[in-house]
């Protein structure tokens, strides 16, 4: 078991099955020393646990649960680094967090909701988890997900 994977079992955590893509496309793509995963949703066991907007309103998905779902996209993010480079311990860097927020038009706090999946970047990675990042609220995504986030990660060869 690779140091990461130890970490995730520390943290009460294990790397999920990676998600079938939805359309033409793959997971991850390993390109020189980077890993470029494609946006991954919240999926459990192929399931969302909770869909539609995020906000304020009683009908959307409140920011405290979104912020949790963004760290499962991580985890899931993480998965599909593993199904390209194979040994975790082979990231020397998460270099860019991407994260969308499917956001109720009055919604504005996208960063933290995000910080779900920088937080358990962070901790299970340390200080090769340190990453620039950008979180944007959108108006829908695909399967009414509430969050979806995508990495670019740095291997050793």
């Amino acid at each position: 078991m690779s140091r990461v994977e130890s970490r995730l079992a520390e943290l009460g955590l294990a790397l999920p099955e990676v998600a079938s893509p939805l359309a033409a496309y793959v997971p991850a793509v390993l390109d020189g020393d980077l890993c470029f995963t494609s946006g991954q949703l919240p999926l459990v066991d192929g399931a969302l646990p909770r869909s539609g907007k995020v906000g304020e309103a009683s009908e959307c998905v409140r920011p405290a649960d979104a912020k949790q779902l963004a760290a499962t996209c991580a985890l899931n993010a993480i998965a599909a680094v593993k199904s390209v480079v194979g040994d975790l311990d082979r990231v020397t860097r998460v270099v860019k967090v991407v994260g969308f927020v499917a956001s109720d038009p009055s919604f504005t706090g996208q960063p933290d909701v995000i910080n779900g999946a920088s937080e358990l970047i962070g901790e299970v990675f340390g200080d090769r988890g340190a990453h620039a990042r950008s979180a944007v609220g959108v108006a829908v995504l695909p399967i009414d997900a509430p969050v979806e986030v995508e990495l670019i990660v740095r291997v050793a060869s």
